[in-house]
Parts: C-alpha cells; sequence; structure tokens
C-alpha cells in the first residue's frame, strides 16, 4: 500500500493542493468577499433584523465565491478520477444548483426573510461552502466502483 502511495506522490500532492485552496478560500473569506451575514450568524441572528445589504455587491461575491470553490472542486474531481464526463457532468451539475438556489436565496431575502432566517442561512451555506464535492465525490467514487 505504501508503494501505491509513493507511486502516486503527485496526484496525492495536487489532491491536497486543491484541498488547501478549499481551506484557504474558507480562511480569508473575510477578506475576499462581501457577506454581512457572516458577522449576522455569528449573533443572536433570531433577535436581530436581516442587515443592510447592497444586493448586487453581495449577489457578485457569491458568484465569486461559488465559482471559486467549483472551480478547486472540479479540478479535485478531475485529478481522483481521471475521468472528463465526471467534470463535465459536475460542472453541469455546479451550473444548474448555482442558478437553482441563487434564485431562492433572492426569493428568500425579499419576499421571506425574516421569517425563513434558518432556511437562509442554509442556502446560504450551499453557496457559499464547497458542499457539493462532499455529495459528488462518493456519489462518483460508487458510480466507478460499480462499474469495475
Amino acid at each position: 500500500m505504501l508503494n501505491k502511495i509513493l507511486k502516486n506522490k503527485a496526484k496525492l500532492f495536487l489532491v491536497l493542493f486543491f484541498i488547501a485552496h478549499l481551506a484557504m478560500v474558507r480562511f480569508f473569506e473575510d477578506y475576499l468577499f462581501y457577506d454581512p451575514f457572516i458577522v449576522y450568524y455569528k449573533k443572536n441572528f433570531n433577535l436581530l433584523p436581516i442587515p443592510n445589504l447592497n444586493l448586487l455587491h453581495l449577489f457578485a461575491s457569491y458568484l465569486f465565491r461559488y465559482v471559486l470553490n467549483m472551480i478547486f472542486s472540479l479540478l479535485l474531481l478531475y485529478f481522483v478520477f481521471k475521468d472528463l464526463t465526471v467534470l463535465k457532468f459536475a460542472a453541469f451539475l455546479y451550473g444548474i444548483f448555482f442558478c437553482i438556489l441563487i434564485f431562492l436565496f433572492y426569493l428568500l431575502l425579499l419576499k421571506w426573510g425574516e421569517t425563513n432566517k434558518m432556511t437562509l442561512f442554509y442556502i446560504r451555506r450551499f453557496l457559499i461552502q464547497p458542499l457539493f464535492l462532499g455529495l459528488f465525490f462518493p456519489a462518483f467514487y460508487l458510480q466507478k466502483k460499480s462499474k469495475q
């Protein structure tokens, strides 16, 4: 097993490299992205009104962060599975999920934000964190194993 790991040092390095970049997106979130919800959800948000927002800036920031997480996640998936169809399908799903989530986030924020703060929180979480990687990785792994 150790020989197999040493044989794939470059692959292991790249996997760790992309995981580190995903962690850096999270670590530097305060400096890279406009998101007043970071501070808002750290406080007792149930008693507070939704903060004043620059919606254009907020959605541009969420798009930028989503794209960064998507790129690192797709590269990670590609270097693990070495399959271009996995990469294309995951990219397609990322695009579809972003459109659905950003629409739901916008709708909730404008219509029912004050009454659905936790729903807003979880939709935002899917937009700003690489949670889809945690769904895609086991799914593609199981698909690869079932083909063998």
